[in-house]
Order: structure tokens, then sequence, then C-alpha cells
């Protein structure tokens, strides 16, 4: 599942983007509108801003506002950035791997098999689809 971070990146994400020409939002205008702690909101801006998805002005007219187009932001990229790894066991994550502790051979293991067939296709999909995607279907 998708921590309630990640739900409120995506959040803000959206709102930035459907108010991308109205230049910096401020981050009380998100906090308010979506129901998010304003210290917890302003956290995740900083990592997406520290990511490069965010840039902001500080002063009048200032806030938080996309430096990339909402179809140049991978779901991927976020999930991964706010949750770490996609894949539901260690010993298949791409990014993040490690070996099962219970596990006798990783090579004779049919839930690994099971499961990097599962993140492939997981991850298939969460490449594909942008920020954009999410605007398109709101």
């Amino acid at each position: 599942m998708l921590s309630k971070k990640t739900k409120y990146a995506f959040h803000a994400l959206t709102y930035l983007g459907k108010n991308k020409d109205q230049g910096a939002i401020l981050i009380q205008e998100i906090s308010e509108k979506h129901g998010i702690s304003h210290k917890f909101l302003e956290n995740i801006l900083l990592e997406l801003k520290k990511a490069g998805f965010l840039g902001s002005k500080k002063g009048k007219g200032g806030g938080y506002y996309l430096i990339k187009e909402p179809d140049q932001i991978p779901l991927s990229r976020i999930i991964r950035l706010l949750d770490g790894p996609i894949a539901l066991l260690p010993c298949v994550s791409l990014n993040y791997y490690e070996p099962c502790e219970e596990c006798e051979s990783q090579e004779r293991c049919g839930l690994n098999k099971v499961m990097a067939e599962v993140r492939d296709e997981t991850l298939k999909i969460l490449e594909m689809k942008t920020l954009q995607d999410i605007l398109s279907n709101e």
C-alpha cells in the first residue's frame, strides 16, 4: 500500500499541476484544500524539491511550483522516493535488493519467481503512468 506520505505527495503534485498557471502556491493553500498537516506537507514538498520535481519561491507570491511538466513525472519515481521499493519482497527489488533470510536458494524459490513477475508488471505500469494520467482522470 502507498503510505500517507506518498498519497499526500500525489495530492499536492496534482494540486500544483491543476494550478500551474497561477505560479507558486503556498503550502497553506494545499494543506487546507487536502486536510494535510502543514508541517508534514512542508517536509514532503521539500523532499520533492530536493529530488528535482518542484521549485520554490520565497516572499510575496512565494510557494511551490512544478518545474517539470506533469507528463515528465513518472509515478514510479515518486513512490520510490517516498516509500522506497516497489517490489513486495526485498529479494526481487531492483534498487533495494536484500537476500531473504529464510530462503535456502533464491534460484529455486517459487515465491521469488512469482514476485519478480509481479514487480515487472507493476513497474511496467508505474513507469508508463505519470502525474498527467492522474490529472487527466480528475
